[in-house]
């Protein structure tokens, strides 16, 4: 993958931004890494807090949905639902997160995806979540 900035691909901006780079996309798997840095602002006593691992798990959706469209502007979403999130381990400051993407369904300006969230190789957190698409760009 040629080396391009996140913000090619994602709406969202510092301090919001829970994605560092894209490793891996195709239309069926996305992988994204993340440092969790120490004034992350989902970082509480030194611990990421689930709200963070959400919006990472929906911030790579986004990135795969921004790196196949490459030649459109990038689009604004929406999480429109979380289902059977689990955090198994909680990350801190420091930790890098590989967050990997497959797509289960895809229809009109809507995705659902499932997620794994590792830190070295193990799965801190899974879930599977619906993404949208708005039709206005930024």
């Amino acid at each position: 993958m040629t080396e391009k900035s996140i913000f090619a691909f994602i709406p969202q901006r510092p301090p919001i931004s829970m994605v560092d780079e894209i490793l891996y996309c195709d239309k069926q798997k996305t992988i994204t890494r993340f440092e969790i840095t120490s004034n992350n602002i989902f970082v509480v006593q030194g611990k990421f807090l689930a709200c963070g691992l959400i919006e990472n798990i929906a911030q790579s959706a986004a990135a795969r949905i921004g790196y196949l469209n490459q030649n459109q502007p990038v689009k604004l979403g929406v999480i429109g639902g979380v289902k059977n999130f689990e955090m198994i381990q909680t990350p801190s400051s420091g930790d890098v997160l590989t967050t990997e993407i497959y797509l289960q369904t895809e229809i009109e300006n809507a995705i659902v995806v499932s997620a794994i969230v590792k830190c070295e190789e193990t799965i801190i957190a899974q879930a599977e979540m619906k993404v949208f698409t708005l039709n206005n760009a930024l």
